[in-house]
């Protein structure tokens, strides 16, 4: 591993842990698959934070 990519990790690490928690955390305050959502944000950047806000968050405004 190359210190380019050992840099690249270091960087990654801090932002998809924070998008997991986010996820997890709101989801689980509206019922809506914590679990599926922290897990998907640890795993994934940033798509599931797109469709999260696209699906849950828009979905909660409209009172659905």
């Amino acid at each position: 591993m190359t210190q380019t990519q050992m840099w690249a990790v270091i960087l990654a690490l801090p932002i998809v842990i924070a998008q997991s928690l986010y996820l997890f955390i709101d989801s689980r305050k509206r019922g809506r698959f914590p679990w599926l959502w922290g897990l998907w944000g640890l795993i994934h950047a940033p798509l599931p934070l797109i469709v999260y806000i696209l699906t849950v968050r828009r979905a909660g405004r409209r009172g659905a």
